[in-house]
């Protein structure tokens, strides 16, 4: 069921809830585009493994309101809001591409409270030197952080309402044969393409373009911050974000794990989240009750 909350400063953050309040929270960050719904398709083998995934839309797609001007970090304040509203005080945090920013950013803000990290094809930090990445077919998107500007690009290349994305020799060369047999899968692409990313236009993606470029990167947070256990997953055929971006991510984060998948590109390679998930159960469960213990000692 999709919910809002409301932000400190008055703006609505969209949610969708798909599990159950007892299982273990995994608050989902979605792709640049993406929306809430991003984690639908592992909704159902997340809740039947005791996971609860909770998409949030970030500022400006679906029903988020937009945040000029925002930074990673400004939007952690809106997955704590989400944690908060619905009375979660630790939780799990997965993100799937640019939102694998997001996510990490979350553990390093709130290391009390985030129990793990999944980094799902995510980027790296844009700063980086060495980065190898055919992200978008116009690059220009990278090279300014002028708003109208960046509008001007993403409507170029996306459409105002997201119709051209998949469109156009570039699109196809750099989804992997992977990806592109999800594609054809009727209920994966009803989720892939469904509006909620464009629901209000382009300024959600044109703001993640320009918090998570080369200009900005991760300067908002501090990644040493992060003490979580942090488990970062990509795909080897990934033609959108390469895998020296999950190379890159596991050599700089504190505690992190890469785990490679060769059958695997961008998109394909999400479902490999809840059988991770799966993987460290029993670590989480140790570790919750953990948190009983002190609290129960406290008390």
């Amino acid at each position: 069921m999709t919910t809002k909350a409301k932000a400190d400063d008055g703006r609505d953050i969209s949610f969708t809830d798909f599990g159950n309040k007892d299982d273990i929270a995994v608050l989902w960050c979605h792709g640049g585009p993406g929306s809430r719904l991003e984690p639908q398709t592992e909704a159902e083998a997340a809740c039947a493994a005791g996971f609860r995934l909770i998409g949030i839309d970030r500022p400006g797609y679906g029903g988020s309101t937009e945040l000029p001007g925002r930074q990673i970090a400004d939007w952690t304040k809106d997955a704590l809001q989400v944690a908060d509203h619905l009375k979660i005080d630790h939780f799990f945090i997965v993100g799937v591409s640019t939102g694998g920013s997001y996510a990490l950013a979350t553990a390093s803000i709130a290391p009390e409270r985030v129990m793990g990290v999944i980094v799902c094809c995510g980027l790296s930090d844009m700063r980086w030197g060495q980065r190898k990445a055919a992200l978008v077919s116009n690059a220009l998107i990278w090279s300014t952080v002028d708003r109208e500007q960046v509008q001007a690009f993403v409507i170029e290349d996306f459409g105002e309402d997201g119709s051209k994305m998949l469109e156009g020799d570039d699109s196809a060369a750099l989804l992997s044969p992977p990806d592109l047999a999800l594609l054809s899968d009727p209920a994966f692409a009803a989720s892939f393409g469904n509006n909620e990313a464009f629901a209000q236009g382009v300024f959600g993606y044109v703001d993640d373009r320009i918090a998570d470029g080369p200009t900005f990167g991760w300067s908002s947070f501090d990644i040493n911050r992060v003490s979580c256990p942090v488990i970062v997953i990509h795909g080897e055929q990934d033609g959108i974000v390469p895998i020296v971006h999950g190379q890159h991510t596991a050599d700089v984060v504190p505690n992190a794990e890469l785990q490679t998948f060769p059958q695997h590109g961008h998109l394909s390679v999400i479902a490999e989240v809840v059988p991770t998930l799966k993987a460290i159960k029993p670590s989480l469960e140790s570790a919750y009750a953990q948190i009983a213990l002190n609290s129960g000692n406290n008390s």
